[in-house]
């Protein structure tokens, strides 16, 4: 992953699924190592951001070969989820390599996309009677954003009926209170 090797990885996870799924959860481990090594490859300015979108796409594209693997086709799921990215917010590299990573854990995701107002997130989980939700956002005004959709939920009346977690480069302990 971390050389961004698309026959390799391709050809692995293939080879994965033709022994019947036995290594699955290795590899799964290995492209997330590879992702962190990327990230730092990037931060050093050895990659830039076109390695980081061909770096999220070839994790989607391996978890979606190995997932079976790695959940068992005919299990049910641990559970169900929102993810999207919030309302002014244009980017989904991280929010789709998470994605990746919850559905090969056996989570449902819900992915409603990229600048999604708050209140389509609340209607979407009252919906489907989702209680995890999952917010992300690459600028500094997704901060804003995700503060909103807590608060739409709070207008609602569900903020203690879900769980909230919110992702991203602005986001810090200090920034989210």
């Amino acid at each position: 992953m971390e050389e961004l090797d698309e026959d390799v990885m391709i050809s692995a996870a293939e080879a994965i699924m033709e022994a019947k799924g036995e290594g699955a959860d290795l590899c799964m481990q290995a492209c997330q190592e590879g992702l962190e090594e990327v990230g730092r490859r990037f931060e050093e300015g050895e990659y830039f951001v076109g390695d980081l979108v061909f770096a999220g796409e070839l994790m989607g594209r391996v978890m979606d070969i190995i997932r079976p693997a790695l959940s068992g086709e005919d299990k049910e799921a641990i559970g169900k989820m929102i993810l999207c990215t919030v309302k002014g917010d244009l980017h989904d590299i991280g929010k789709n390599i998470v994605r990746a990573m919850l559905e090969a854990g056996g989570l449902e995701v819900l992915d409603l996309g990229i600048d999604v107002a708050p209140e389509e997130v609340v209607q979407k989980a009252k919906e489907n009677g989702i209680k995890i939700i999952g917010l992300s956002g690459v600028l500094t005004l997704a901060i804003d954003s995700m503060k909103d959709t807590v608060e739409a939920f709070r207008a609602a009346g569900l903020r203690d009926d879900v769980h909230i977690i919110v992702g991203g480069n602005p986001v810090t302990a200090e920034g989210c209170g």
